[in-house]
């Protein structure tokens, strides 16, 4: 199983069912777990994906975990979600298998050193799947920042900080491909890319900002990191390398 199947095995798995899209309820339990003010992003076969506390807070709840009046709502099928989990299961294992049993890419770091760039110059694109293509084309790993660029504290301190560095760029150029999937209060954004950036945050489960995802060029989760982190830039590289030795 190539790494190119295994990313859309399970992408397939994860299709959403889109009728509930923006439903809203004023209270949503989940097992143990009480949320208000609940805004339904999509619907899976074994999870509901939504915000809540008025778009303060964005999460996900098994299907399962809910009142039978919501899952029979929701139309929940224990069969068909059992099944589901279960390719899910089988999809990242068989990707488990294909990462460690793959012969390790050589290391030229030694021989060429890495020219040094400019955060100025740094290319932060919106389209996570054709940002996978040049990935791909030229090895590289992608990373997404999910922030809210114009609201978020810790996203703007982390943002100056690190990203807008010229050692950020400099690592980023020679090894990533960025991807910015903001969810901004003022900033003008058209449907099309609102769209796109609340899948994202879906896919890859989002619940806070910042949040940085770093995935290999099939897509596939490296690591994350779940908001601030001290130490600058040489903290947050140190953490991105050891996310790709795993």
């Amino acid at each position: 199983m190539n790494l190119r199947f295994a990313m859309v095995t399970a992408l397939g798995l994860l299709g959403a069912m889109s009728v509930w899209a923006d439903e809203k309820l004023p209270v949503l339990k989940a097992g143990s777990d009480v949320y208000s003010n609940v805004t339904v992003l999509t619907v899976t076969a074994t999870d509901v994906y939504f915000t809540y506390n008025s778009g303060k807070g964005m999460a996900n709840a098994k299907l399962k975990s809910l009142s039978p009046d919501l899952q029979k709502h929701f139309q929940y099928n224990p069969a068909k979600a059992g099944e589901v989990e279960q390719k899910q299961a089988q999809a990242n294992a068989e990707y488990h298998q294909t990462v460690v049993y793959a012969p390790a890419a050589p290391d030229e770091s030694q021989t060429q050193p890495p020219a040094v760039a400019h955060a100025s110059g740094l290319n932060w694109r919106t389209s996570f799947s054709g940002v996978l293509a040049e990935a791909r084309a030229d090895n590289k790993m992608v990373l997404l920042d999910f922030t809210g660029s114009d609201w978020c504290p810790w996203c703007i301190k982390f943002d100056n900080e690190v990203l807008k560095t010229d050692q950020f760029a400099t690592y980023a150029q020679n090894k990533l491909e960025l991807v910015l999937v903001d969810f901004p209060h003022t900033k003008p954004q058209d449907d099309a890319l609102q769209q796109a950036n609340r899948a994202l945050a879906n896919q890859f489960h989002i619940t806070s900002f910042p949040t940085f995802v770093l995935v290999n060029y099939a897509g596939n989760e490296l690591g994350r990191q779940t908001g601030y982190l001290a130490g600058g830039p040489d903290a947050f590289i140190s953490e991105l390398d050891g996310f790709n030795r795993r």
